[in-house]
């Protein structure tokens, strides 16, 4: 779903004497006719002068000239003209200084068609051919590209997601210069990778995820070969699925160190590690075993997930919690016992659905 044109935020600054463009990838998804979900606004006004013009401002990068502004229901990043200092950590620039001209604030662009800007009356400023290359379906660096990954290492990473999510081919100087920069990424945090790898999987072309490995470009996580993962495309668009299908793909990745949450890496590892059961009574063991989530993740990656949600949805006894007896119903087995014996019996019900009923299970076994 679209954000909210934020119209009102362009005229408030117009109206105050100050210029001001959308740009970036919101007038990229505008040409495209993409659904935009991130509105940035570039503007002459200072991140002060910009505060001053809003009731409702939050200063959230306000070192690099960007505040966001909420006004009537719409938002958007709105940031100074700026040009960027030297980046010797390959990261971040080590200065920033505002500027009063458009024409600098788009030569700091990565690519040429995120390098346009639009403004109230939908002109567009296009310095570096952006409107051709969106035509052409052509990813190209604005200026020399080493310069422009030596810059921000990411950018060799966005220029991948960009392709996969948008079916771009990236033209040949730009891909020649990942190739020869792939090391830098080397300093990029986890965080980072992890948001960009992530983008690629959940796109319509996965298998791209692949050539950052290929590449170089994934090589601090120990991925250093390009493999099939155009497989994936076939998979739901949910992040846990995606991921534990890279994840079969590249066994020997460790997702803690990509950073993802406790509980998604737990799942998606186990459901990557499972071999697809025969019948319904292995999904049940495998839901009794490993749970209900990463059972989910399985069955779409085996493309069950029509049998596991008809067995979820049987009402038989699939856990613990669904036995018709607890420990206290054995009081003459003690520690361990107690769960062991419990355990027979859930193997025994998941067998034999009928016999979940209290008087058989008090005594079997």
């Amino acid at each position: 779903m679209s954000e909210k044109k934020p119209e009102q935020i362009l005229a408030a600054l117009e109206q105050a004497g100050f210029e001001a463009c959308y740009v970036g990838g919101c007038v990229r998804d505008l040409l495209l006719g993409r659904p935009v979900h991130d509105w940035d606004v570039t503007t002459s006004a200072l991140p002060e002068e910009t505060m001053a013009c809003f009731p409702h401002c939050v200063p959230t990068g306000i070192r690099h000239g960007t505040v966001t502004v909420l006004e009537d229901g719409a938002k958007a990043e709105v940031t100074t003209f700026r040009c960027d200092g030297g980046y010797h950590d390959g990261r971040h620039p080590d200065q920033v200084t505002f500027v009063r001209s458009l024409a600098e604030d788009l030569a700091r662009r990565d690519f040429t068609v995120n390098a346009m800007a639009m403004d109230l009356r939908g002109k567009i400023t296009d310095l570096y051919g952006g409107r051709e290359d969106l035509q052409a379906g052509i990813l190209r660096c604005v200026g020399e590209p080493v310069q422009r990954f030596q810059e921000d290492a990411l950018r060799m990473l966005r220029a991948l997601r960009f392709s996969a999510q948008l079916g771009f081919s990236i033209e040949p100087e730009t891909w020649a210069a990942i190739g020869r920069n792939a090391d830098l990424c080397r300093k990029l945090s986890a965080e980072r990778v992890r948001d960009e790898l992530e983008k690629t999987l959940l796109s319509d072309r996965p298998g791209l995820a692949a050539q950052m490995a290929g590449l170089g470009l994934l090589q601090a996580f120990g991925l250093t070969e390009a493999r099939d993962c155009r497989w994936l495309a076939a998979l739901p668009k949910d992040r846990t699925v995606r991921w534990a299908g890279f994840c079969r793909v590249y066994s020997e990745l460790d997702l803690t160190l990509l950073r993802l949450d406790k509980r998604t890496t737990h799942d998606v590892m186990a459901a990557a590690r499972c071999g697809c059961p025969e019948d319904a009574l292995g999904w049940k063991r495998l839901i009794a075993l490993q749970g209900r989530d990463v059972a989910r993740i399985a069955a779409a990656l085996w493309d069950r997930t029509e049998l596991l949600e008809e067995i979820l949805n049987s009402g038989q006894c699939l856990s613990l919690r669904d036995l018709a007896v607890t420990g206290a119903d054995f009081p003459n087995l003690q520690g361990p016992a107690v769960g062991a014996h419990l355990q027979k019996l859930l193997c025994h019900v998941l067998a034999h659905p009928e016999d979940n009923r209290r008087e058989i299970l008090l005594n079997l076994f």
